[in-house]
């Protein structure tokens, strides 16, 4: 048995050093290198008797590679293909990461018991067998057929990965897996980086896909080594607030489809319910004729999300201004408070401001810069935006609203729900094939605020005149 040494580990890029140092001298992370032992394992891959002996690789020139010879599968579960890009490839790995009690879990066995009439293989390092069956019990039906073995150990899924050969493996999670290769508590640098390793060769040996459950940090970063990501195909997070029930499905990497897609459920009774109509939903107890509240549509892959910011502004009572934000990113609301009170005129130098995107949702496009700048706007002057008015275009630091893309998709899904006026910049102003949109084009944030000023009725508020 090899001598067991012990070797500091950049849980950022995955460098090992031989002492401890306060950055990472390979990629320049902070306070990222930590202890582990390595040495006195066994040499061999003990998941290798899963598969055939290794051979030497057949040289093939790239047309020759038959595409349609991996078909995708099914996961029955539509929001979830349309995140894939159309389902599992198999021998393809899965990373699904999100934060504790947001739903991992029980969209991993919807998943596997989606595709249960094939064989399925749910590994379980969490949770027994009893306690998966109830949390089964809750799906509209139970996947009878469903292979469940609750193990840490990864050498000893060598044995049923090799009996019942599955089409989908599903591992919950890696962090609870341990490995007799390296000499390291579970849920470590080394351990998850090996146990992650030796899966996804096994899996790409067995043509089977595996789908890896993660959790996060309080920073909201998938938890365990960067490196982690790379060994993967396609990175999932499944996003929302626990106070809500909508969950989000966003691709950060995915090797076999477009990462702008997103899926949205909603926690049920049942399970995870997918939305087919999310807008509607998110619109449903909207109150009209409210000021501080804008309409953005945004756009997310080949899906048109309309989504409503509210703001808040009141007299900040003491000291500093507070600037709070939910779903909508600090800097990008710091930025656009600057441009307001520099560029059109609106005080907001001693008031707080709050912004809220409604229903749990993270708004990260510069289209909705218009939209959050006019609930800003409308809440500190006390003037309503109208109720069939939505808006969308980014806004530089002078003031100028630049165009987004895919515009028409916007307006027809705003004039769809109702909101037939739409506020664009002055470039992407043309929306002769959307029927029944009105655009309004503003050249910049002073013109916007000047037409919310103009379209409210004159028995406006004292503040807002």
């Amino acid at each position: 048995m090899a001598r067991v040494r012990t070797v500091f580990a950049c849980t950022e890029c995955g460098a090992q050093q031989p002492k401890w140092m306060g950055r990472c001298p390979e990629c320049g992370a902070w306070s990222s290198l930590v202890e582990e032992r390595v040495g006195g394992g066994v040499s061999a891959d003990p998941l290798a008797a899963t598969g055939a002996a290794p051979t030497g690789a057949k040289l093939l020139r790239l047309g020759e590679v038959d595409a349609a010879g991996l078909p995708r599968l099914e996961t029955g579960i539509p929001e979830l293909d349309r995140v894939l890009g159309g389902g599992l490839v198999p021998g393809s790995v899965v990373l699904l990461a999100g934060e504790p009690g947001v739903g991992k879990s029980t969209l991993a066995l919807q998943l596997a018991a989606g595709l249960a009439p094939a064989p399925v293989l749910y590994v379980s390092g969490e949770e027994s067998p009893g306690q998966i069956r109830l949390r089964a019990d809750r799906l509209p039906a139970l996947p009878e057929r469903l292979a469940v073995l609750a193990e840490t150990h990864v050498e000893a899924l060598v044995t049923p990965w090799r009996e019942l050969g599955p089409a989908l493996v599903v591992v919950d999670s890696v962090q609870t897996l341990r490995s007799d290769r390296v000499e390291s508590a579970p849920g470590s640098v080394a351990q998850v980086r090996e146990c992650a390793a030796l899966l996804a060769a096994a899996a790409k040996r067995q043509g089977a896909a595996l789908v890896l459950v993660g959790h996060v940090t309080k920073e909201g970063t998938i938890a365990g080594p960067r490196v982690l990501e790379h060994l993967v195909d396609v990175v999932l997070q499944l996003e929302g607030d626990r106070s809500h029930a909508f969950r989000l499905l966003r691709a950060q990497k995915n090797r076999f489809g477009s990462t702008q897609e997103v899926g949205v459920f909603s926690m049920s009774g049942t399970g995870l319910e997918t939305v087919a109509n999310p807008s509607e939903l998110f619109l449903a107890e909207r109150r009209s004729g409210a000021p501080g509240s804008c309409i953005a549509p945004l756009v997310e892959g080949t899906r048109t999300l309309l989504v409503e910011i509210q703001a808040l502004v009141a007299p900040a009572g003491y000291g500093t201004a507070r600037r709070t934000s939910q779903g909508v990113d600090d800097g990008r609301l710091a930025l656009l408070l600057a441009v307001l009170d520099r560029r059109a005129g609106v005080d907001l130098l001693s008031r707080d401001v709050y912004a809220n995107a409604v229903g749990g949702v993270r708004v990260s496009e510069p289209g909705a810069d218009l939209a959050v700048a006019l609930a800003i706007a409308s809440s500190r002057l006390d003037l309503p935006v109208p109720a069939d008015v939505a808006a969308c275009g980014e806004i530089g630091l002078g003031g100028e609203i630049r165009r987004v893309a895919r515009t028409d998709l916007r307006a027809r899904e705003a004039v769809r729900l109702g909101f037939r006026r739409i506020l664009l910049p002055e470039g992407a102003a043309d929306l002769g094939d959307v029927p029944g949109a009105i655009p309004i084009p503003v050249g910049d944030v002073a013109a916007a605020v000047r037409w919310l000023r103009e379209s409210t009725p004159v028995h406006s508020r004292e503040n807002g005149r």
